[in-house]
């Protein structure tokens, strides 16, 4: 069977056909098609190939196998069967939380001296006095004497509430709640969509999630990383951290975290034969043992996607670590991997299932739209079906008002014009 998911060209799969067949069966048979889908290498399949007729996520589904790449950059011929972990459910909320509980727990524990504010002999010089009754500093002399003292709105007085070393700093964090955290960050470095908005360079990687042989835990030499991180073409991620090399903006730089810097590639091993000395000096790397995992290194900021790099021995091991669902962890006690709340999360295709929409009822068509109501002494038309006789009566008050006009226009007129007849007759008379 060729190797669809490498870029070398393809390697023959050690796994004879029927074991092969049995794998591809097994990674339907729970029906957890969409997170099979979410942790398939999908950069190896992009850019498709012109002879591939079947979709890119339909062979990812398929085929839950991880290529192992030698030093150099090329398959080494060796598959490695996906660790269930990486089909845990990606929960960004408990991440989220558990991250920053934990990072409370690197505080250290700071307060203002219990003398701050009070080293001065001072009294309240009571009422009468047209001052305020704020404790007063004793003695003349001076323009201290007689300033306000000890109160938090006093200048040199103490801060209200002063902080104590006793404060609660740490928090205690469940182990299963921490360890749901670690298999979601886990879960999400598989996916090439997180990781890439997180801002890793992973356009030219082979593989996600990225597998290399255990000859580099045999590594001392900076050197022999730096050549092994540009065969896998993950030099990219490391020319981000050194662009992003700044001056912090603001107050930390008077405390010691001048300068800051972009995350680079997580390199996660099983056993330090050198690889902690090969890889430490490189800006951006972050170097995990498999067995100590640390969510506040998986998830930096709280925020699922962080590019990895795994040893082959340290992938092996994360069965063993966290389980399957189908037998629990070995190396922890009583533990099994969270379940999904639901085993297909394409609702879609579910609700247009053959057996959902005949259970479902047909939808009510019938359409009720509610009378807008309408004043019917501004409006006619509604007053005229209340009333028919409303057209007759206004029609009528409206005649009798334009009769009522014109005799009263006519009265006026006849009064002008005796009142003018009548001018003349008291001219002569006078």
């Amino acid at each position: 069977m060729t190797d669809s998911y490498s870029d070398t060209g393809g390697e023959e799969d050690p796994a004879p056909k029927s074991l092969q067949s049995r794998r591809r069966r097994a990674s339907f048979r729970r029906g957890d098609i969409v997170p099979r889908c979410r942790v398939s290498s999908l950069f190896s399949l992009w850019p498709p190939s012109s002879s591939s007729q079947e979709p890119a996520v339909s062979m990812a589904c398929a085929r839950p196998l991880i290529t192992v790449y030698s030093e150099k950059g090329e398959s080494s011929g060796k598959n490695v069967t996906m660790p269930a972990v990486f089909k845990a459910p990606i929960r960004p909320d408990i991440v989220n939380f558990v991250h920053t509980n934990l990072r409370k727990n690197n505080r250290q524990p700071y307060a203002v001296s219990e003398l701050a504010g009070h080293q001065t002999s001072a009294e309240s010089w009571g009422t009468g006095r047209a001052v305020a009754r704020i404790p007063r500093v004793r003695g003349g002399g001076t323009h201290r004497s007689g300033q306000g003292a000890f109160g938090n709105m006093c200048r040199g007085g103490r801060m209200f509430a002063p902080t104590k070393t006793w404060r609660r700093w740490h928090r205690r964090v469940n182990v299963t709640q921490k360890r749901y955290a670690v298999c979601s960050a886990l879960a999400a470095s598989a996916l090439p969509a997180l990781v890439m908005s997180k801002g890793h360079r992973i356009e030219e990687i082979p593989e996600v999630p990225l597998v290399v042989e255990d000859k580099i835990e045999g590594y001392k030499k900076t050197k022999e990383a730096v050549l092994l991180l540009k065969k896998l073409k993950a030099w990219n991620d490391i020319k981000k951290v050194y662009a992003s090399q700044r001056m912090r903006a603001g107050k930390g730089k008077m405390r010691n975290r001048r300068r800051i810097q972009r995350k680079g590639p997580c390199v996660i091993y099983n056993e330090d034969n050198g690889i902690v000395k090969a890889f430490r000096n490189i800006p951006g790397i972050t170097l995990l043992n498999v067995s100590k995992l640390n969510l506040l290194r998986l998830a930096p900021g709280g925020h699922v996607g962080r590019f990895c790099i795994w040893t082959e021995s340290a992938f092996r091991k994360l069965d063993a670590l966290y389980g399957t669902w189908r037998k629990p962890a070995s190396l922890k006690a009583n533990y099994n991997l969270p379940m999904h709340k639901m085993t297909n999360t394409d609702l879609s295709r579910i609700l247009k299932s053959p057996e959902i929409q005949k259970a479902l009822r047909a939808p009510i068509k019938k359409v009720k739209r509610r009378e807008l109501k309408k004043n019917p002494m501004k409006n006619l038309r509604i007053m005229m079906r209340l009333n028919p006789y409303a057209k007759t009566a206004k029609r009528n008050a409206i005649l009798r008002q334009s009769e009522n006009i014109k005799k009263k226009q006519e009265r006026k007129e006849k009064r002008a014009a005796a009142s003018t007849a009548a001018a003349p007759a008291a001219a002569k008379a006078s």
